[in-house]
């Protein structure tokens, strides 16, 4: 092999290898991803059926784990689920957990919607118009 090509193939390898090591997937990367679904408000999904997501923040850790692992071990049959707990470690299911079961309040699952706006007061009816003054009266007969 020609030492140009064994060059470049040594570089595109050191090239991928150090793009692969800045991709890692952080336990915020996973509670994002919980987020997408579970940390919205009301949330009602339409994959394979339509019903309510249910909420995570505020839940027990033991709870949630075990519910991953069910899914990830196929004991629980939800293709969404399924797939995603296939990727998490023991440790990622733990850190998941704690963040979900902290205090409901400080999960984004949890928060409120932020409150509506106060209906603007209403505008009063504008004045009547004065009418036009009459005209003066005359005296003087008109010939």
């Amino acid at each position: 092999m020609h030492p140009t090509r064994i060059l470049a193939i040594a570089l595109a390898a050191s090239a991928v290898a150090a793009h692969a090591a800045d991709n890692k997937v952080t336990i915020e990367n996973r509670i994002a991803q919980c987020q997408g679904c579970h940390g919205i408000p009301d949330w009602k999904t339409a994959f394979p059926e339509v019903y309510r997501v249910p909420k995570l923040g505020g839940q027990k850790a033991a709870y949630i784990v075990s519910a991953l692992k069910a899914y990830k071990s196929g004991e629980r049959d939800f293709p969404t689920m399924r797939a995603i707990a296939a990727d998490l470690s023991d440790a990622d299911m733990e850190a998941v957990a704690k963040y979900y079961a902290g205090d409901a309040a400080t999960t984004a699952a949890a928060t409120p919607a932020p409150a509506a706006a106060p209906a603007p007061a209403a505008t009063p009816a504008p004045a009547a118009t004065p009418a036009p003054a009459a005209a003066p009266a005359t005296s003087e007969k008109k010939k």
